[in-house]
């Protein structure tokens, strides 16, 4: 019946590796957060059944979220709830005011700079360049890293719980003031200079061409024809895609983009698929949602502000 749907489901249950951890972090922070930034570990393993995660891999990856300091734990008798710390939570709220934000940005058109003035080893220089890639920085001249709008704080934090806090004191951000800058032709050399655009559209376009069907037989099944835990999983799925394709994108101004561009198409479709999914997947959360000391606790006003439109006027 739901043809686009259970085929989305069942390419993730095939893949021959799944990164739990990333995936579990997608739902702290998509359907945990708005519920308190709290689960009993038990609960968290039965919502993900339906996806065939293992019970031991899913112990294996929260173990290692805590490690890495994402989430914490809080015993509650014989059973331990987990919760983001504030560290994790602060990372999440960053990514979600990209991944539910109804429009993209407006840009200050000043461009954000973090530029090595110490040595670097071959290893540091190559984490960094990473790390900093999977926050949507392009580089220029091999070793200055550009953003239109990034928080050069966050970043910096980002950069510590990605294990690089020693580097910090050999990097300097900036913010580009200069007269250079802000110029169209200078701003658009920059772009593809610092950043595979193109590489970047097929990616979104691969997201499209995935979705589409997806939306497509939302709007012409019978409403409640989704069975509640298919809307929770595909919803969940929905919104790992597209963080992961947004902690690539610098998210730049439309001035800078070439025309017909798929991001935008992408963020569209990302938010009519997160609405029509949101009742049915929210009534399979408050009968299957626990903490250890089993209560289910109501999904807060936070859900009300995904992709809502901001009236410019206040």
């Amino acid at each position: 019946m739901h043809a686009p749907i259970q085929q989305r489901l069942e390419d993730f249950r095939q893949q021959s590796r799944v990164q739990a951890g990333s995936l579990i972090i997608t739902v702290f922070g998509d359907a945990v957060l708005p519920r308190g930034s709290r689960i009993w570990l038990g609960s968290l393993i039965r919502l993900l059944e339906g996806l065939e995660l293992n019970e031991r891999l899913i112990r294996t990856s929260v173990f290692r979220l805590v490690k890495e300091e994402w989430l914490r734990t809080e015993p509650s008798g014989r059973r331990t709830d987990y919760l983001l710390t504030a560290t994790g939570q602060r990372r999440f709220e960053e990514a979600a005011r990209h991944i539910y934000a109804a429009s993209a940005p407006q840009w200050d058109r000043r461009w954000r700079l973090i530029i090595p003035v110490g040595e670097l080893a071959q290893k540091e220089r190559e984490a960094l360049r990473r790390a900093l890639f999977w926050q949507g920085f392009g580089t220029l001249a091999g070793d200055c890293f550009v953003h239109p709008g990034a928080d050069l704080g966050s970043a910096f934090d980002a950069l510590i719980a990605e294990g690089l806090g020693d580097v910090l004191g050999r990097l300097k951000p900036l913010i580009a003031a200069d007269a250079r800058f802000g110029n169209a032709a200078t701003d658009l050399d920059m772009v593809h200079g610092a950043w595979d655009l193109e590489g970047l559209a097929r990616t979104y376009q691969a997201f499209v061409e995935r979705y589409a069907p997806i939306l497509e037989q939302l709007r012409t099944d019978a409403p409640g024809g989704l069975e509640g835990e298919d809307a929770f999983l595909l919803r969940i799925l929905l919104i790992h895609d597209y963080r992961r394709l947004l902690l690539r994108d610098p998210e730049l101004p439309d001035v800078l983009l070439p025309a017909d561009w798929p991001g935008h198409q992408a963020r569209l479709l990302c938010k009519e698929i997160y609405r029509r999914l949101l009742a049915p997947s929210e009534r399979h959360l408050d009968q299957h949602f626990q903490l250890a000391n089993g209560q289910t606790p109501p999904a807060g006003a936070l859900l009300g502000e995904r992709f809502r439109e901001v009236d410019p006027l206040g």
